[in-house]
């Protein structure tokens, strides 16, 4: 995936970080691709069960994602008040998030993240997932803080 990615779960963090990464995107000329990840059902093991990425729920969910996702870039897009003037997907995927992100890093031109994600503490400046992706990622990674309130 050449171009920018972005990675988006819904929190004001994530959202800050879609709209930085269109107007990024816009200001390159290059691609965009927002990537959200669910967690993969830890399957259930054994004779008779199909390991956790052949549970049919697991596409269903996916799909869930990505519908909720296109809609997160579409009030991005409102936001801005203007359509971007580069291509925008959507990509839902399973998995880590970290790592889901770090993997698709490996051919982008740049990484957006969050500094936090849904979850978690909100004392600390960066996440789990913002800090595991400036660690191992391979191409240059942004963080964005969230809109702060005063």
């Amino acid at each position: 995936m050449p171009g920018i990615i972005v990675g988006v779960d819904g929190s004001e963090h994530s959202l800050s970080a879609l709209d930085w990464a269109l107007s990024e995107a816009d200001l390159r000329k290059t691609p965009l691709t927002v990537i959200t990840v669910s967690p993969i059902v830890s399957g259930i093991y054994g004779p008779g069960y199909a390991p956790a990425d052949y549970y049919p729920v697991e596409e269903e969910s996916r799909a869930q994602a990505e519908k909720a996702t296109q809609d997160l870039v579409n009030q991005a897009v409102e936001r801005r008040g203007a359509p971007p003037s580069v291509p925008v997907s959507v990509r839902a995927l399973s998995g880590t998030a970290a790592d889901e992100l770090v993997n698709a890093s490996v051919d982008a031109d740049l990484l957006v993240v969050g500094a936090r994600g849904a979850g978690g503490f909100a004392r600390l400046v960066m996440g789990s997932v913002s800090t595991q992706v400036t660690h191992h990622a391979v191409c240059p990674v942004v963080v964005v803080p969230g809109n702060r309130k005063e």
